[in-house]
């Protein structure tokens, strides 16, 4: 199927063709139909699937059936890059059509996203946060919204937005077309779905919890004081050309952004300590290629979507074994192959044991310079994540009975 079979008007066919784009990925080619017709719909989908498109396509063209300047798409989105990325399709898909929208967040100053918001919008993509402060100034109603889209709502509720998501529900009109879509499906997500939405349907991407098919997953046994110089190694073969780096903390992030850095790689770090501006100039470099390697967090890398990512590279596990699927989804998108390389010392041994049991196979071991037979035989104790053991080791000492002196 290409996109002229969506039925989609010429203006937007011209801006899809402007980005290089002829096929329609999944969820695409299911949701788009359907949006067109006006239907609710819920889209179980991972990163890097083409779910933004997804929406913000079938919206724009019902958009054009009429053009008074008020607001009447509401997008929400748990970060502010995910929102700044939202945004970013609105302005490539309706390059050719005469509509404005605006990027609301917190972590700035209000003052020019409510200038922008004078002056007229017909879309506003948001993060709840933000949203409510102007709502409740005044300086945003919701009365005449006809398009609604809660993107990532997995994540909002992980990042306990879910009564502030309700607050805004609750100011909605009931008369309006309502899209949700989520990575996983959980009871609590399921029951917000169906107070959301009317006689939906139903698209999934691709199944729940499983990684995307043509990302080649690899893991490197290493003791955790070796694993900046492996880093290093790596990042000086030449297919790796964009380079995303997770670590599980802020201060982590940092240290390895400073360490590449010394070693002449160009890199910069982005995670909640950073300001706003720090952080979008970061990922504008990064998706730019004036910068090879983007070391981040989890929280912080939500949102990005940028095509081309090369290799994901887990320089620590994630402790929770779904963010391995969110991470590693950040490259291979839209049908593109790419590469997640983990690292595994000792005591993350637990956590590669839960990640191949949630995605059910065995990731490849990969031999390098740096191997470490240890970490790869790690068991019991010495296999748990070293604060626990380090707790363990407390509690152990605490309560352990001292024997009776005899007299």
């Amino acid at each position: 199927m290409s996109f002229k079979n969506l039925n989609l008007i010429e203006p937007l066919e011209r801006a899809v063709a402007k980005q290089g784009y002829v096929e329609p990925t999944p969820i695409q080619s299911k949701a788009i139909p359907d949006l067109l017709k006006g239907r609710d719909l819920i889209g179980i989908a991972q990163t890097g699937t083409g779910k933004t498109a997804a929406f913000v396509l079938p919206i724009l063209q019902r958009m054009t059936e009429k053009h008074p300047r008020i607001v009447r798409t509401l997008i929400l989105a748990p970060t502010r890059e995910l929102a700044a990325q939202i945004g970013e399709s609105f302005s490539a898909y309706g390059k050719f059509l005469n509509f404005k929208h605006a990027v609301i967040f917190g972590g700035v100053g209000q003052g020019p996203q409510v200038n922008a918001l004078s002056k007229g919008v017909d879309i506003i993509v948001a993060t709840p946060g933000r949203l409510l402060d102007l709502m409740n100034q005044g300086i945003i109603s919701l009365k005449d919204i006809e398009f609604f889209v809660l993107d990532e709502a997995d994540k909002m509720l992980d990042m306990g937005f879910i009564q502030d998501i309700r607050k805004i529900i609750s100011k909605l009109p009931q008369r309006r077309q309502s899209l949700f879509f989520s990575a996983t499906m959980s009871n609590q997500i399921s029951d917000l779905a169906g107070k959301l939405l009317k006689n939906p349907v139903h698209v999934e991407a691709a199944a729940q919890a499983t990684p995307v098919e043509s990302v080649k997953q690899c893991v490197f046994f290493v003791d955790s004081g070796a694993k900046e110089k492996l880093l290093l190694d790596l990042l000086r073969q030449k297919n790796l050309t964009r380079v995303l780096v997770f670590t599980r903390t802020k201060h982590r992030a940092n240290k390895v952004a400073v360490y590449l850095s010394h070693n002449g790689v160009s890199v910069d770090a982005i995670h909640g300590n950073k300001s706003q501006n720090a952080r979008t100039q970061a990922l504008r470099d990064f998706k730019s290629g004036r910068i090879k390697v983007l070391v981040a967090t989890d929280i912080a890398a939500r949102g990005i979507d940028i095509d081309c990512i090369s290799h994901v590279i887990n320089f620590e596990l994630p402790n929770e074994p779904e963010s391995y699927i969110h991470r590693i989804g950040r490259t291979a998108r839209a049908g593109a192959e790419g590469t997640a390389y983990s690292f595994c010392a000792a005591d993350e041994r637990n956590f590669l044991h839960a990640i191949e049991k949630l995605i059910r196979q065995k990731i490849e071991v990969m031999p390098h310079a740096y191997h470490s037979e240890y970490a790869k035989n790690a068991v019991g104790e010495a296999a748990k994540p070293a604060q626990k053991q380090q707790f363990y080791r407390g509690f152990k000492s605490k309560f352990r009975r001292k024997p009776h002196s005899r007299r």
